[in-house]
């Protein structure tokens, strides 16, 4: 039997230099800006033979999520209008909210739940995510699902 494949979810400063730069180099092919694998590589500082070992098994989180559903949680302080800043970054991104579910905050923290569609026209979502992340009065967001 096959084994099954895993998929996890890393923030950039984890993943190991040469994997950084083989996404680099895939990014310079698709955008015609390097010719050849060799071209992309000797750009970026790597040999062929790492981008061919790697390039199946690393690509940007953007790459892989249209047409999925994101399921997150969030904490962020009890503050009016926050949710709904969040909220407009999703749209702005042209994300579809499916639902919402937030507890009553406790000591001016509530906790969100949020799954949203991530759909053809959806923007960058680690930009979307990282904009959700920067303001202020949101402590932590951690992605629970990729459906």
């Amino acid at each position: 039997m096959p084994e099954k494949t895993k998929y996890y979810v890393v923030r950039q400063k984890a993943v190991p230099e040469v994997l950084l730069k083989v996404v680099e180099a895939k990014w310079l092919l698709d955008s015609k800006k390097a010719a050849t694998v060799q071209e992309a590589a000797d750009q970026v500082g790597i040999s062929r033979s790492s981008f061919y070992k790697y390039k199946d098994d690393i690509f940007p989180f953007r790459d892989n999520v249209k047409g999925k559903t994101l399921t997150f949680v969030m904490q962020m302080q009890d503050e009016p209008g926050l949710l709904s800043d969040v909220l407009n970054v999703i749209a702005r991104y042209q994300a579809n909210i499916l639902t919402i579910h937030q507890s009553i905050p406790t000591n001016g923290v509530a906790s969100l739940t949020l799954s949203i569609d991530i759909l053809p026209e959806t923007g960058d979502v680690s930009g979307m995510i990282e904009t959700i992340e920067a303001k202020e009065g949101v402590h932590y967001l951690k992605i629970l699902a990729r459906e």
